[in-house]
């Protein structure tokens, strides 16, 4: 693997896709999006520059700083470490120092140097101040215009919506949102991002509020100084030096996850977001060539209203805090993410964390092996566990994350984006296609704050983890038991059921997955019995509807009702050919809702359904 000059983390996007056109996209108008999948970054050699140290209470050293120094370069020296020196940088939110080293040291003798430390009588604990990093950038071109927003339905009129966003609607891979959105969209509920900020982009500005930039290295921030500053303003993070890192276009990564959260939904305007009537709070923490475990660790106790030392009190407390990011190294008692993660814990809020890309057990992975967090797998649209998805007995539950594998765009978890390689100003707005754990967490974040959005009373964390996982659906492939991916799959109709009682009576609308006009919906499967309901608004002035299956193996029948849900044997029209080729066609359908069922009559799988009118 290449070798880098810092011990880093990685922010846990493990592929990406791109949007690209011709020429600019008015509102209601489709671009080809194609997807282009990158490389993931590879580890770093484990040299470290910055410690954070924690001093035991009463001890002379935890209130005088200069002295807090010493301590480091004293212990460098017992270590055989000549001429390395250290200076005081700032004390974090969770009662620890940074120190910075004159010099990086290398795995060796920065554990030789820990290892003297921790003998120290006055240090309760001593850790890296490790860097870091995206795997990979999002890019896309075509910006498109906006729209007045409308009354969010069943069926959002956002145009990306049936075709890209699986994530969200597909009967096999999806959260089954489209259905929770008659109980919950988020109002009222805020959602800390901590990522690599945002940037403008119409389709999530009105969600967005003012954030916070915890950057404390110019170099990281491209900021002027070392000082936080107010906003969450992603410059982005390209990197154009290998000496620093390695070379890599800007990621917008940021965006792209908070998109996922609350990304406005029926405005007639590019894609949809789980929580959409929610606010995301951007707070910056990730920049060129990553960014340091003590700014997330502060900026995380900061978003969940607690205090920090040089910063405003957060007006806006969050009560999901989203962290798509990670590396190695197990989250322990008494170490910064761990202590960090108690003190939002113990303000109310819920603590959803990416579970990682290098499928192997996170146990040794932070923070998504903190106590107390929600950790969070990756699934394709297949339901089965995303090739690079970590995994072990510490995964809370799954969620859609993609897999490249399955092809454009069911391989990737699409949201809005910027489509510079550089600064967000070379470039515009646009839409693009992820694919890692980084795009399964905001999904659980998103559902957390439909939760407490109609709870009557705030859930705390315990109680909001509780609910995800039982109300979690069994994963349709099987998982094998040495790659556990937690006790299943987010669905968030379930979990909203949990708490607002499911409708009852002849006012209900059916419990149906909204589809597109031409906009094909494939990969179905099922055993024989298996039934799958489907919706399509007809506006006014459509003609020649039909209604197709093909495709794939085994045998289905289709049965079509217009405004109530059809049955094997009450149904307004039914096609019943052998095999999977199945046509409905109605050539002066009526406006308002058609419900598809597909009824398996042997097994079947990777069946398309479409439905197509003039």
């Amino acid at each position: 693997m290449q070798q880098r000059s810092r011990t880093t983390f990685c922010l846990l996007a493990a592929a990406v896709a791109v949007a690209m056109a011709a020429s600019p996209i008015m509102a209601g108008q489709r671009a080809p999006l194609r997807a282009v999948t990158q490389p993931a970054s590879t580890a770093q050699d484990g040299r470290v520059d910055r410690l954070i140290v924690r001093y035991r209470s009463g001890t002379a050293l935890r209130a005088d700083k200069t002295r807090a120094a010493a301590a480091v370069r004293n212990a460098a020296t017992r270590s055989g470490l000549a001429a390395t020196d250290a200076r005081y940088v700032r004390s974090t939110a969770t009662g620890a120092d940074v120190v910075k080293l004159s010099r990086p040291l290398d795995r060796a003798s920065a554990a030789a140097l820990m290892r003297t430390l921790r003998a120290d009588p006055n240090i309760a604990h001593v850790e890296p101040d490790v860097r870091m990093t995206h795997t990979g950038a999002a890019f896309a071109k075509a910006p498109v215009a906006a729209r007045a927003g409308a009354t969010p339905n069943l069926t959002p009129n956002d145009p990306y919506f049936g075709q890209y966003q699986w994530h969200l609607h597909h009967a096999t891979g999806g959260i089954r949102a489209p259905s929770a959105w008659n109980s919950a969209t988020g109002e009222g509920v805020v959602v800390a991002v901590i990522d690599t900020g945002i940037v403008q982009h119409d389709d999530i500005d009105a969600n967005v509020l003012e954030g916070y930039d915890f950057i404390t290295d110019a170099f990281v921030s491209r900021r002027e100084t070392d000082e936080r500053v107010p906003g969450a303003h992603d410059y982005g993070d390209w990197n154009d030096d290998p000496n620093q890192c390695p070379v890599s276009p800007s990621s917008f990564h940021g965006t792209h996850t908070a998109g996922t959260v609350a990304e406005l939904t029926n405005n007639g305007l590019g894609m949809a977001g789980v929580a959409h009537n929610a606010k995301v709070l951007p707070v910056r923490v990730l920049g060129r060539c990553g960014g340091y475990m003590s700014d997330i660790a502060d900026a995380l106790v900061w978003a969940s209203g607690g205090e920090v030392a040089g910063v405003p009190a957060n007006e806006n407390p969050a009560e999901v805090i989203n962290m798509s990011l990670g590396g190695s190294g197990a989250c322990t008692a008494g170490s910064e993410f761990q202590t960090a993660v108690d003190a939002a814990v113990a303000n109310g809020s819920t603590v959803v964390v990416a579970a990682g890309n290098y499928n192997t057990n996170l146990s040794q992975f932070t923070p998504a092996s903190c106590a107390g967090v929600i950790a969070v797998g990756a699934t394709r649209i297949t339901g089965g566990k995303s090739s690079f998805s970590n995994y072990g007995a510490l995964v809370d539950l799954s969620a859609p994350g993609g897999d490249s594998v399955d092809g454009n765009p069911n391989g990737y978890v699409w949201q809005n984006i910027n489509d510079s390689e550089t600064s967000p100003e070379n470039g515009q707005q646009n839409y693009g296609g992820m694919a890692g754990t980084s795009m399964s967490a905001p999904h659980v974040a998103g559902v957390v704050a439909m939760l407490q959005s109609v709870a009557q009373a705030p859930l705390t964390p315990a109680e909001v983890e509780t609910l995800l996982k039982n109300t979690a659906r069994a994963f349709p492939v099987n998982i094998p038991s040495g790659t556990p991916m937690g006790v299943g799959i987010l669905d968030a109709e379930a979990a909203l059921a949990g708490l607002v009682p499911p409708c009852q009576g002849p006012d209900c609308e059916p419990d149906a997955t909204p589809i597109v006009n031409r906009s094909p919906v494939p990969g179905l499967m099922g055993n024989a019995g298996d039934e799958q309901l489907y919706s399509l608004d007809v506006p006014a002035g459509a003609t020649n509807l039909n209604f197709l299956t093909y495709g794939g193996s085994g045998d289905v029948t289709v049965v079509v009702s217009f405004n109530k849900e059809p049955t094997a044997t009450e149904y307004d029209l039914r096609s019943s050919r052998p095999g999977n080729n199945e046509t409905i066609r109605i050539a002066a359908p009526k406006i308002g809702t058609y419900y598809i069922k597909l009824i398996g009559v042997a097994k079947f799988a990777n069946v398309t359904l479409e439905a197509r009118h003039n």
